[in-house]
């Protein structure tokens, strides 16, 4: 690994200040789970990390009637261990349960998995479908962006030199609302997801039509996608096998997915249209109160 400064913050303008002075060569470490391990394999080479677990901003984390704060430094583990939080944003729940093990759980923050910017990125569909909106800080002041619009090709994003993530802002869910995240891997010692589909949806008072919907893919392009098509097919449309079908052929059609050694293209985009049915049915039941029986992970 090669030499490298190091500074701890406790102040978002310092941590600005030095962004700013090394004009790209600083890196933020959050969990450290990804940079670290990039520097040490020579794909990033920055001459200053920049320790921002110890600013107020990115630990912020507050659930309250106008939607969710979370900082771009929080861990997973708070996440999923907030009872209410866990319930409203179930789809997010998901994913950090599945974000490496518990140990890295302790450390990996979702903002620091949204830099890293993965097209296989566990939190990114989650992050989409609840409509997250990434506030970007710099010394020239903030500027918001949705989720979807922050991947820009495998690794990148929309940041730019002197630029931080400092939170990720969550409207507040609405009634018969549910979501849910899932991914397929091959096996429990290869941690990365073949086709990752996040979907969350809104329902009528009775349960029985989709009056709202999101659905996000992961793994089949060089970005997560937002499936608008998927969903726009089940908007006003009756719950049913016929309806979820349809959004289901609808995802597959804008996969364009790589063959790798984890799965060929064509087993990829066969995928996508099984688990869009399946995590769409698991959000429709949390929508509707009923027990699910989901195994995290599986």
């Amino acid at each position: 690994m090669r030499d490298f400064e190091y500074e701890a913050p406790t102040k978002l303008a310092e941590a600005l200040t030095l962004m700013t002075q090394h004009n790209g060569s600083a890196r933020p470490l959050a969990g450290g789970t990804d940079v670290i391990d990039h520097v040490r394999t020579g794909r990033l080479s920055p001459d200053l990390l920049i320790d921002v677990k110890k600013l107020p901003e990115l630990n912020i984390l507050e659930l309250n009637p106008a939607g969710l704060r979370l900082g771009a430094a929080v861990p997973c583990w708070k996440i999923t261990g907030h009872g209410e939080l866990s319930q409203k944003y179930a789809a997010l729940a998901d994913s950090c349960h599945i974000i490496g093990g518990i140990q890295i759980q302790s450390r990996a923050s979702v903002g620091g998995n949204l830099c890293n910017s993965g097209p296989a990125a566990d939190s990114i569909p989650s992050l989409i479908v609840l409509g997250a909106r990434c506030v970007i800080a710099s010394a020239k002041g903030t500027r918001e962006v949705p989720v979807e619009d922050f991947c820009n090709g495998p690794g990148k994003n929309i940041l730019q030199p002197g630029e931080l993530l400092v939170e990720l802002r969550f409207p507040a869910r609405p009634e018969h609302s549910g979501s849910h995240y899932r991914r397929f891997i091959p096996r429990n010692e290869m941690d990365i997801a073949v086709v990752g589909v996040g979907a969350s949806v809104t329902l009528d008072a009775s349960g029985q039509k989709f009056t709202d919907a999101r659905i996000s893919l992961g793994a089949v392009a060089p970005t997560p996608l937002l499936a608008r098509d998927a969903a726009a097919a089940l908007i006003g449309q009756s719950v049913g096998d016929a309806s979820i079908a349809a959004a289901a052929n609808a995802a597959r059609s804008i996969a364009t997915p790589i063959s790798d050694m984890r799965g060929t293209k064509e087993y990829r985009v066969h995928l996508v249209g099984v688990l869009v049915e399946r995590v769409l049915k698991t959000a429709v039941a949390r929508a509707r109160g009923e027990k699910v029986c989901y195994q995290i992970g599986h």
